[in-house]
Parts: C-alpha cells; structure tokens; sequence
C-alpha cells in the first residue's frame, strides 16, 4: 500500500499533535543500533532525465532487473544521518544539507545524477514525518537514524552507468551506542589490507567501500581489537581512517589534528567536530600525520554518525603499542558534549545545524 504525499505538502511541519506522538510499545531504554522495521521508507525515481517527487511506501522490500548496474557494476552509494527530539519537543534533523552534498559527490564519481539538496532535504523531512512516533523521546539517549540509499536500477551488461535511479530512505530508531558512560577501546593497525586505493573511491561513501573493510575488520576483532586503522595505500606511512570512522587525535599540546588525505571519506561529524573545537578555542590542523606521530597524542577518537565519538585506549602497530589511558580523555568528553547538546537542543545551535521537521 502506498502513501502518496504531493509536493505541495512538502514545506509542511509537524503539528503539536504529530509531536507529541510516541510510541508506548517500544522499550526505549533496551534499543541498540540494529534494523528495526518502521512504518515507511520513501523512495524517489529518476527516469527519463528527471527526478520525480517521491512516495512514501508501507513496504519493506524492493523488486529491480537482475541485471541492475547496482548489483554488478558497484553503482550504489549510501548516507547515514539521525533526526532528534529535541529538549523543547521539536524533531530535527543534524545537518541534512551536508548529506546531499556528500551523497551527489558519490553519485558524480559513479556517473549518477545528483538531486537537489532542497529536494533532499524535503524528503528526509517526509520520511521522518511520517514514522515521527518512532524518534525516541527526549532524555532516552536515543536517536531515529535515517539512511539514504543510492542505486541504479536500469539493466546493463556492458560496464556502462544505468539510465534510471532509485533513492530510498529508510529510518529506524536507535539507543545510544555507549550505555553507561564512553568506554575506551583499543584499535590494531592494519598491515596487510587497504581501504581503498590512492586514487579510488575512498573520498565517497560506496557500498563496495564498506564491503572491503569486512574482512580487516574481523581479522582485528579476532585479535582483541574492536576497531581497525588503516594506513594510507600508497606508502603505508601515513594515518587515513578507521574501518567506518575517521580519525582525530588532540596532541598533547592541545591541538585538535585529522588526516588530510586523498583516500578517505569527508565525515561529516568530523567537519562538525573541528568547528565545535575552534569554537572552544581549540588550533585545528588538518595535514598528513605520520604513523610515527601516534606518540605525540594525549586522546584519540574515531568519529561518525552512529557514535559521535569512539575514545581509543590504545593503538598497535606491527611493532609498537600507543596507550593513551582506560578512561576518556577531557578533550573528547568536551567535543562530545557539545556535539550532542546542539544536537538533542541543550545548547545553541550556533551555526544553524539543526533542521526541523
């Protein structure tokens, strides 16, 4: 059954009403971050040169041609992003202009067409509006996650970019990802894989990234090690990013430094993260840091969307072991708060993140 929403009630917010509808049925204090099916996803075609103006869809799967370009030529491309219930009672959602942009930049490497980001940003809206009962309320730690996926729906055989597109976003709710406080993990350095290529599709966010982390990843978890770091693939000399977060360290003089690096992905916490710290007065430093340079860090995290912030206990190296204590640094307990305080409406949105439903 679908639910067809026109375009003139796009611009639409929620009502008090709409607001003040949560669901009672949901064990808000036990979610953790897993699928959960929710009342809709949306789903916006472009065919015949053109975008149409979505439909909300009660389903929960998809029907394509076997022989979709997403499904043998790597033309799929995703985002992650979360909506939040705010202090005041408001949703909104973080930053969902930034998502568009970073999702165009996938889809104009793999010869997609990219959406506009008002028309993204009205579908995200959409979408959330109407599983609205499903954000978990204010002080629950929770969050409704939003992921947009990207694919190309038309049949080729021949390596060629297909002619019609799908983009789906589907929600769920989430339970925030530390329960009782940020614990600290430690991360192995991965020696004999690569992310990506120097010249590859690290900088975007492509299925087949994540697809080639898989199998790092487990080799790390096997060895104790929650979290993988890989090194650039050129040299192997450089730090690039963690398997799903990019890397940050504060220096022991205080300076907040992140890898600038042409094979990995632009995050979007991360570029959040570096305004929040010079906002603190914090120097930011984006440059090459060298494996060598783990010693000169007094906190490391990895940051994405799911997490915000991961505190990394200790970093090793085929040779060498990098402690940087049990226990969250200062530093990162600052960013994080910060961070999650615009987020849940706590503090001032300064910078007009914050997107409301």
């Amino acid at each position: 059954m679908q639910n067809n929403i026109t375009g003139s009630e796009l611009v639409k917010m929620a009502t008090q009403e709409q607001l003040n509808n949560i669901r009672t049925d949901i064990d808000w204090g036990a979610l953790g971050f897993s699928y959960m099916p929710v009342r809709s996803h949306i789903r916006c075609s472009y065919k015949d040169g053109k975008w149409n103006s979505g439909v909300l869809m009660n389903e929960h799967t998809i029907t394509m041609t076997i022989a979709a370009t997403c499904l043998h030529y790597g033309q799929a491309a995703f985002e992650g992003l979360k909506a939040f219930r705010c202090k005041d009672g408001t949703v909104k959602v973080f930053r969902p202009d930034e998502n568009a942009r970073r999702l165009n930049l996938s889809a104009s490497r793999i010869l997609g067409p990219e959406i506009p980001v008002e028309q993204f940003c009205d579908l995200v809206r959409r979408v959330v509006l109407d599983n609205i009962d499903y954000v978990p309320p204010y002080g629950s730690g929770g969050s409704l996650y939003i992921r947009p996926l990207y694919i190309g729906t038309g049949p080729q055989i021949g390596v060629a970019p297909s002619k019609d597109y799908e983009l789906l976003i589907m929600v769920m709710p989430v339970g925030p990802y530390y329960k009782g406080g940020m614990k600290p993990v430690p991360a192995l350095v991965i020696e004999d894989y690569d992310r990506a290529a120097p010249l590859g599709t690290g900088t975007i966010k492509l299925g087949g990234n994540y697809g080639a982390s898989l199998k790092p990843a487990k080799i790390a978890k096997e060895k104790g090690f929650p979290i993988p770091l890989f090194m650039d693939p050129k040299t192997h000399q450089y730090v690039d990013e963690f398997g799903t977060s990019n890397f940050f360290g504060i220096t022991k003089d205080g300076v907040y430094a992140t890898p600038d690096s042409p094979s990995i992905l632009g995050s979007i916490t991360n570029k959040s993260l570096q305004q929040i710290a010079e906002d603190l007065g914090m120097k930011v430093e984006r440059r090459h840091i060298h494996r060598d340079e783990l010693g000169n860090f007094a906190e490391i995290g990895a940051c994405g969307t799911a997490v915000v912030i991961t505190p990394i206990s200790e970093i090793v190296t085929a040779d060498k072991v990098f402690k940087y204590g049990e226990e969250c640094g200062p530093t990162l307990q600052k960013l994080y708060h910060a961070m999650t305080g615009i987020q849940y409406g706590e503090l001032p949105d300064t910078h007009g993140w914050m997107f409301e439903v």
